[in-house]
């Protein structure tokens, strides 16, 4: 099954809730969605494929790669800009010579979402000569963590998961696209049970651990 990097403490929590009464324990490879796209595309063998972006999805569904009739959108998410905890910056006008964590604004959709926020803010041009790219919104998070950069710009989820940033603002919904995660089963897929998972992310159940994480449910 392959997952946007941002479901990783979620949706491990969801496949050990499916798996409890004795049902196959789902197997997960988590990246960045614009990889896991371009996994699908070179074949790799997968049931689900479980997208951060809408655009990525749209790609793939428009190459046949989906089984017809099988995406859903189920989840949303907010953008928020941390620090270190131990942190001295705690702005982005503070910014200076530090640096700012973002997932690759190219091609991740973390990084595409906080570039559009960024620009509809004004401050893009400002902070853009400071930016590290990083292949995935976790791996900036991490950059934060490690005080590698001095703020980093993530999914409201993926800083609720860690102990060590502090989230110093969100960023306002109207300044990116909507956040939203569209699932479905893979064309090639003959799992028995990958219409039976897709559906289980649907139920009150898993609703209620995705909502745990901070994760909005999109009805």
């Amino acid at each position: 099954m392959l997952a946007a990097s941002s479901l990783q403490d979620a949706l491990t929590e969801a496949g050990a809730a499916w798996s409890a009464d004795g049902r196959a324990a789902p197997a997960f490879s988590f990246a960045a969605t614009s990889a896991l796209a371009r996994q699908v595309e070179q074949g790799a063998p997968a049931d689900l494929f479980l997208a951060a972006d809408e655009a990525w999805m749209d790609r793939v569904e428009e190459r046949g790669w989906l089984r017809a009739g099988s995406r859903t959108e189920w989840l949303g998410n907010r953008l928020v800009v941390v620090a270190a905890e131990d942190g001295t910056i705690r702005t982005l006008a503070e910014l200076g010579e530090g640096h700012l964590a973002l997932a690759d604004p190219n091609a991740v959709p973390a990084g595409k979402y906080a570039k559009a926020a960024l620009q509809n803010l004004g401050v893009w041009d400002a902070v853009e000569s400071r930016i590290v790219p990083a292949e995935n919104v976790r791996a900036a998070l991490a950059l934060v963590e490690r005080g590698e950069a001095a703020l980093g710009v993530v999914y409201a989820t993926d800083a609720a998961a860690s102990d060590s940033v502090d989230v110093i603002r969100e960023l306002p919904a109207t300044s990116h696209p909507p956040i939203r995660y569209p699932a479905a089963i893979l064309a090639a897929s003959d799992h028995p049970d990958a219409a039976g998972f897709l559906a289980f992310l649907r139920s009150t159940e898993a609703r209620e651990i995705f909502a745990a994480h901070g994760f909005e449910i999109v009805r």
